[in-house]
């Protein structure tokens, strides 16, 4: 019998291999006990060599063979068996059964005394799937993961850095949308269901996405319209090296209508845009024609505090455990409203319609409470009712009353895979009037607002992102024409304000400290230093300096390659030379 033995595993191959695995299974018992060590060491490396032809049932079972014949080493073969037949059922997507095999596991580890950390890597497995595009059974492999991860010591992490739960959420996010942008919202939300407990989230319930105006049309709140639509114009926007062709889609130039309404028994999520109300989902930007190019965040981003996804004209959004009841609120809190640039367009206009007459006067002002204080500085110079400030915390709110203001213009957060960069233009006349309405109340208080020919630089030394990595380098040309470095973020709103209308000449990368130039005098010159994508939001920016008055210079530098990051908040350098020549482009000498 050893001589066929040794026949059969010499001519075994990945056709013959189920058969040949048969024939040896049927043989192991008439092998004398003095040669089953070394036919359970053939065994063992016939497996090794189908694992290496990604064979891996074969593999398992002949794992599985070895530890039959071996005495010395059935625990370690055995473990290799299950272990390999762990990873065979996952790539052939058999999961059922794999939990039961890392019970298995985790029970002849402990009987063989192994600690060691060669276990299946199920987060390799799920991450082939997820870049092959099968999210289920990347859902699939990352909750077999989790188990390894908690019974077995395995991977904590995925590959690109996230918690398994974090990896498994966002997972279940692309499936309900895509399934919701087809129109069967049932289907997502029993995907939900599936893996709800164990990510420890909440049941969603189904609504209708309507605008403010048409939830208040159906008789469901108070709207009153202040400012009527209206067309604005294309800004023209001026580069150092001339024209470029933007590869940014322009944003509306039909600017929506301003407003305040109110509306009774609303569930809303601080740090989210998100009003619901009965079977309704109200937010404006989710029941705009155009909804379909945004990649709405709320209930998607890391700091949110439910699950939602959009499509169809409909939304499924996570039930909260409980929720905190509020009497009546104005609504001041929402998505990135901790972001300067964010806080200031789209949050701060609101308080030019909270102030009208029409705004109920008694209700407090609600902000997010994670929000610096410089954001609370601002309400609090605009409120011209003296009305309480109420920071809310990261836990649903029902309000039994809420109201509600638009901001100035359709603006997603970010855009869908694959649809070009959606380049919001800003409407002067609303950004205009919130910079009046700043000017005259630092004006009301004795601030000094006059012009003073100052030169500044703003510095964004204290940022990663979006950093001018040979800022020195500037800084000292700069220095010989005057200017002086400023850290904005080191300010309070009122200082700020202050220094940026009293300078004749403002340089600094296009970023959230830029935003302030809407503070500018109308005779100030603007350099924006900013890298080299041709998607970046320049119209948005023209606008949104423009509304002071200002006129901006872009100068385009080189991208720094460096961590993975959104491309708006990509580094970049730009040349002596460059900023010289912008200097000189908008008067500015020695």
């Amino acid at each position: 019998m050893r001589g066929d033995f040794q026949r059969i595993l010499t001519q075994a191959n990945r056709t013959n291999g189920a058969a040949t695995l048969n024939t040896i299974d049927g043989s192991i018992s008439t092998l004398a006990e003095e040669r089953t060590e070394i036919a359970a060491q053939h065994l063992a490396t016939l497996a090794f060599r189908y694992q290496g032809e990604d064979c891996f049932d074969l593999a398992a079972r002949a794992y599985g063979l070895a530890a039959q014949a071996s005495r010395a080493r059935a625990a370690q073969y055995q473990l290799a068996a299950i272990r390999t037949s762990i990873v065979d059922r996952c790539r052939r997507k058999a999961f059922d059964g794999v939990e039961d095999l890392l019970e298995a596991l985790r029970q002849a580890k402990a009987a063989a005394g192994d600690r060691g950390q060669d276990d299946p890597s199920l987060i390799n497995i799920a991450w082939d799937d997820e870049l092959a595009g099968d999210a289920e059974s990347a859902v699939r492999g990352y909750l077999l993961a989790r188990i390894a991860r908690d019974t077995l010591g395995g991977q904590a992490l995925t590959i690109d850095g996230d918690a398994i739960e974090r990896k498994i959420r966002n997972l279940r996010s692309l499936q309900m949308t895509a399934l919701a942008a087809e129109g069967r919202h049932e289907e997502a939300q029993a995907l939900h269901e599936r893996t709800r407990t164990t990510l420890g989230l909440g049941p969603v319930r189904i609504y209708d996405i309507v605008s403010v105006r048409q939830a208040a049309a159906e008789g469901a709140g108070d709207y009153r319209e202040l400012v009527g639509p209206r067309r604005i114009a294309e800004p023209e926007i001026r580069f150092l090296e001339g024209p470029v062709a933007l590869t940014s889609v322009c944003g509306t130039l039909d600017a929506p209508p301003q407003y305040v309404a109110w509306f009774e028994d609303c569930l809303t999520f601080p740090r989210s845009n998100i009003v619901l109300q009965g079977n309704r989902l109200i937010y404006d930007l989710a029941a705009h024609p155009d909804s379909s190019i945004a990649d709405i965040k709320d209930g998607s981003n890391a700091d949110q505090i439910m699950t939602a996804v959009y499509g169809g004209g409909r939304a499924l959004v996570e039930e909260p455990a409980e929720a905190r009841t509020i009497e009546s609120g104005l609504m001041m809190f929402g998505l990135q409203s901790r972001n300067y640039g964010h806080w200031l367009l789209e949050f701060v206009p609101r308080m030019l319609w909270f102030n009208d007459p029409v705004c109920p006067a008694g209700f407090p002002i609600c902000i997010d409470d994670h929000m610096p204080e410089t954001h609370r500085q601002i309400v609090e110079l605009l409120d011209a009712r003296d009305r309480p400030i109420l920071p809310l915390p990261a836990q649903a709110v029902r309000f039994r009353e809420l109201g509600v203001a638009p901001v100035p213009t359709f603006f997603p957060f970010d855009v869908r895979p694959g649809v070009p960069v959606y380049d919001s233009v800003w409407p002067k006349d609303i950004l205009g009037a919130m910079r009046r309405a700043v000017l005259d109340r630092l004006a009301a208080r004795g601030i000094d607002l006059r012009a003073t020919g100052r030169r500044i630089f703003l510095s964004r030394k204290g940022f990663t992102q979006r950093q001018l990595i040979n800022e020195a380098e500037i800084i000292n040309v700069l220095a010989r024409y005057g200017f002086e470095v400023v850290y904005p973020e080191k300010l309070s709103f009122i200082e700020q304000i202050a220094l940026y209308h009293s300078a004749d000449v403002i340089v600094g990368s296009a970023s959230s400290a830029m935003t302030n130039t809407i503070f500018c005098n109308d005779k100030a010159r603007v350099v924006a230093l900013i890298h080299e994508n041709r998607s970046f939001n320049f119209r948005g920016y023209t606008s949104m300096i423009g509304s002071s008055g200002a006129q901006v210079l872009y100068v385009r530098g080189s991208t720094v390659q460096g961590e993975k990051t959104h491309p708006f908040h990509a580094n970049y350098t730009v040349t002596p030379a460059q900023v010289l020549r912008a200097l000189d482009r908008v008067g500015v000498g020695p």
